[in-house]
């Protein structure tokens, strides 16, 4: 089963808020709305989305403000909403980084394709590129073969390498014990528990030793593993 894509709408206007999510819901994703700019950054802080739907004009921080946060997460598509009409305003928020700019008022198809359009583009993008993974302060890359916390080096067994790979590459997925020990050992699971605990127990040690102030694998209890978000 595929995950809908979900898109964060900062807007401040709860009508316009409400007509986008409903856009968004119609073209088949998930909308999370906000308010202000300082509520969006509680969200971008939380997760990570597949889009976010910007107004500049916000209480709290700016919409300038919150897409030089975007910008600086992993890569992901914006598309500004703005009464601002003027035509510097537009090329000065392109070049920091937006990838579309839609005037109000606005026209509801036009909103719809262009969220559309803007997502295959990215699908593409993401495709074509090479393997790297980020979650909190992690990074992988596997055309390397290698992780990083904070920068460092992570000293990896191929075993804790190939579960973290696993992991990151569907961060929302919860994997059982028998996914993970027929991806990684590429064995039949016959219910050996202790060998992906200790594994999972070394892993999670030495993330935790490089990084303690976070936790990056959340145990789901009666069923198995998971990123923490």
């Amino acid at each position: 089963m595929t995950v809908p894509k979900s898109i964060l709408v900062v807007e401040d206007d709860s009508d316009i808020n409400r007509l986008l999510c409903n856009i968004i819901k119609k073209n088949g994703y998930t909308p999370k709305p906000a308010y202000s700019g300082t509520e969006a950054t509680i969200y971008i802080d939380q997760q990570q989305w597949d889009m976010v739907l910007l107004d500049l004009m916000l209480p709290g921080l700016s919409g300038e403000e919150i897409l030089k946060k975007v910008n600086g997460e992993k890569p992901t598509p914006v598309i500004i909403i703005s009464a601002k009409q003027e035509t510097q305003t537009k090329v000065d928020t392109l070049r920091a980084g937006a990838d579309d700019y839609i005037t109000k008022p606005f026209d509801v198809e036009e909103v719809s394709a262009r969220i559309d359009s803007c997502l295959r583009r990215y699908q593409r993008m993401t495709d074509q590129e090479s393997s790297e993974f980020r979650h909190k302060n992690l990074v992988l890359d596997t055309d390397l073969q290698k992780a990083w916390l904070h920068g460092k080096d992570l000293s990896l067994t191929a075993r804790e390498y190939n579960i973290l790979v696993l992991l990151l590459s569907s961060p929302k997925k919860v994997f059982t014990k028998a996914n993970l020990f027929e991806s990684v050992w590429k064995e039949k699971y016959y219910g050996d528990d202790n060998t992906i605990n200790v594994h999972m127990s070394n892993l999670r040690s030495k993330l935790s030793t490089a990084d303690p102030s976070e936790e990056y694998i959340e145990t789901v209890w009666g069923m198995g593993y998971t990123l923490k978000t």
